[in-house]
Order: C-alpha cells, then structure tokens, then sequence
C-alpha cells in the first residue's frame, strides 16, 4: 500500500504565520491557484480520507474532483490539528508578550496549549486516526490512498512509523514540518497492516514536491521560535 500524505493548501491565517487549529477556515486564493498550478503533479489514488476542517476538503475536492464527486472519499474526525487553546489564530508577534508562549516557548513545544490539547494527547488521537486508515484501505483492498489533513497531523504519523531500511526511526516530531499542498509518501506490506502498524516497519519515501521540510499548519516556523528563544525578539524584529 501507498499512502500520500497531503498537507492542506494555503489559507488566509497560513499566510499570516497564525495557529490555525479548530478555525475551520476555507483556502485563500493563493492557496487555490497554488493547488490548480501543481495539480498534475499529485499521484493518482483509490480513495481519499480527509479531516472534515473546510481547508483539507476544498483541497481534496481541487486535486482530486473525480473521486470526491463519486464519493470515493472519508471523513476522519481524528485527523484534525492541534487545538492550540489560548494561542488559537494568533501569530507569534501578537503572542510575545505572553507568558504561557513563553512557558511553551522554554519547554522546547512540550508543554500542552493553554486550554488546548496536550502534544502527546494530539498524537495518540492523530495516530488512532490514522490506523483506523490504513485498516480501512486494507479492508477494501486499496493499493495508493491519500489522506488529506494537517501539518501537524502529518508530523505525528510521520514521526511515529517513517524508518530506514534498518528499522530505525528516520526523524521527530519537529523534523516533517511541511509546506502548504506538499506532504510525504508512505509505504506499508501486508505483514505491517496485520501487526496494526505497530512495529515501526512502515518506510518513507520522498517528500512530495520537494518541500525540504519547511513550516508546519497555521504557524510560523516553530522550530526556529524554539530553537532561537534565546533571540526570539530579535528574530521577531528580523521578520
């Protein structure tokens, strides 16, 4: 089997570098033309399984109108981003002077979102989204899928089953941020379905698009705020 995973296109708060979770916001018009002008470089699939957020539909439905018009699609209530709490639809100008950014700032992005979800919650709730997946697409004897969600919701699957060929974890968490309409590709045997994608066996294969991991859904990039925290208001200033 062959899973794309597809990061939705672009949005009005994407391009204001703002934490975009539970804001069920459409594409901007950027973000459409951006998908129309790479559109025939995107892999033909079976079936497409999506997060129900506006921004991952409309995307599936520009990439993929054939399939989403014959209802050859799914709707996967876990695989929304993050809800991000009291930094919802802010930037990381707007959020400077606060102490909790600060706080999650410090902690290197481990601490949980005030008042949203924790890291770990968000990806055992992503991870749980994504094996009910794969064991669908291996129920209806699907070959090539592609799911169609978030930056974040990308990092934590890719983080828990993308291996080299040894078997050894091939990244973390911060290290699959991707751009707008790009993603990775997934490959999975038989033997790893059967073992509920529990054995770390599943391999990577090239970034779509070239996207050499660049920021992750709704925020500028994240790594460099942590990172650079020491210079963060230097950083802010540069931008």
């Amino acid at each position: 089997m062959r899973i794309y995973l597809i990061r939705h296109s672009m949005t009005e708060g994407n391009k204001e570098k703002r934490y975009i979770g539970t804001t069920d916001e459409p594409l901007c018009q950027e973000g459409i033309q951006l998908l129309e002008m790479r559109k025939p470089g995107y892999p033909e699939i079976e079936h497409i399984y999506v997060s129900p957020m506006k921004r991952c539909v409309q995307t599936a439905e520009i990439l993929y109108p054939e399939r989403m018009a014959a209802g050859n699609y799914s709707c996967n209530d876990k695989l929304r981003e993050c809800d991000f709490g009291l930094f919802e639809h802010h930037n990381y100008i707007e959020l400077s002077g606060c102490p909790e950014y600060q706080a999650w700032i410090d902690s290197g992005g481990k601490l949980p979102f005030p008042e949203g979800e924790s890291r770990d919650g968000f990806i055992r709730r992503t991870l749980d989204g994504f094996r009910e997946v794969v064991w669908d697409a291996a129920g209806h004897d699907r070959e090539k899928i592609a799911v169609i969600a978030h930056g974040g919701t990308i990092m934590s699957i890719m983080e828990r089953y993308a291996v080299k060929e040894d078997g050894t974890p091939a990244g973390s968490y911060y290290d699959y941020q991707v751009k707008n309409g790009e993603g990775y590709e997934l490959r999975i045997s038989e033997n790893d379905i059967y073992d509920d994608c529990s054995g770390g066996r599943i391999h990577s294969g090239s970034d779509l698009r070239g996207s050499e991991m660049a920021v992750s859904s709704g925020a500028a990039d994240r790594t460099s705020d942590i990172r650079k925290r020491k210079n963060y208001q230097k950083l802010f200033a540069e931008e």
